[in-house]
């Protein structure tokens, strides 16, 4: 049972308080408070949704979606009135949230949603919240499932601290320097992944992140939902072999295991390996952060081992 105060009332404004039995926030027989409503969409299984977040999307003025093909699917299937629904994503991101804070400082009710699970994750919704509190507009979240969340809880690795990436980079060298960065981090990390770069992208973290526990989540809450755990070796060469699988896919990796101080041997190992596809500062600047030591010694080293793969 919720507690008293967590009644879906907009943050910022006393409009649309109600009791627990209204999932809307609104007054019995009305339409919600006026604001933005970031609302969670299921990740596969339909029955996800909530009660709260299904009243919302019926009432709603507007709705921005990623894809209005995928959110008009969502409402049918939901059995839910047509809503005027418009685009807004990565690409038209600029152009259409002057629209949307026109829409909102006119008083409508805008929900927000992404193709599957909680808006803002990896995508610009963030941007129009900064707005709507920049403008004193209402802003609330109407949650539910999220990919990343579900993958850390089925991994079987540390949740207590983690931390979600989203999508690395698609090229390898850029892939790499992102790794290198996330390399000291003492917490579990949470990546998505095309099915076509997957094995790429494990290798790369075995590679840079060192030998550590993971797991491959795909097709989570759906029929076929599957995961698969193991070091990112293991899992590099399975889907080496294997090929893509199908499917959305959220990779989880375990936080590195305590070490001893980096020797010069260590860190000069560690450059050699960076330094196949970054300059010497770069490696030296990952190496530095990975292993604790002063920046300006490991990169006089990078450059000794620079030079000598030069000569």
């Amino acid at each position: 049972m919720a507690r008293k105060g967590e009644n879906g009332a907009m943050a910022g404004s006393t409009a649309g308080r109600s009791d627990l039995t209204n999932p809307s926030g609104a007054a019995e027989g009305s339409k919600p408070a006026p604001g933005l409503y970031l609302v969670a969409t299921p990740i596969g299984n339909l029955g996800d949704i909530t009660a709260r977040g299904t009243a919302l999307l019926a009432s709603a003025d507007l709705i921005a979606c990623e894809d209005s093909r995928v959110t008009g699917r969502l409402l049918s299937l939901l059995g839910l009135p047509a809503r005027p629904l418009l685009p807004y994503h990565e690409h038209n991101a600029e152009k259409v949230r002057p629209v949307l804070m026109a829409k909102l400082k006119a008083g409508a009710v805008v929900a927000l949603v992404s193709d599957a699970g909680m808006p803002l994750l990896s995508d610009p919704g963030y941007r129009l919240v900064q707005d709507c509190l920049a403008e004193a507009v209402p802003v609330t979240s109407l949650p539910g499932a999220a990919a990343a969340l579900v993958a850390l809880q089925l991994s079987g690795l540390p949740c207590h601290r983690f931390l979600f990436e989203g999508f690395l980079p698609a090229r390898t060298q850029a892939r790499r320097r992102q790794l290198q960065e996330l390399a000291p981090i003492p917490a579990t990390l949470i990546f998505y992944e095309s099915p076509q770069r997957l094995a790429d992208s494990l290798a790369d973290m075995r590679d840079v992140l060192g030998e550590r526990n993971a797991a491959v989540a795909r097709e989570l809450t759906k029929l076929h939902e599957e995961v698969r755990r193991g070091t990112l070796a293991e899992l590099a060469a399975h889907y080496t072999e294997k090929g893509p699988p199908k499917g959305e896919l959220a990779v989880v990796v375990g936080p590195p295991a305590p070490v001893a101080p980096a020797t010069e041997e260590d860190i000069d190992r560690a450059l050699a390996t960076a330094l196949e596809t970054m300059s010497p500062r770069d490696a030296a600047a990952a190496v530095a952060a990975a292993q604790g030591h002063p920046r300006r010694a490991v990169y006089a080293r990078a450059l000794v081992l620079a030079g000598k793969r030069g000569g």
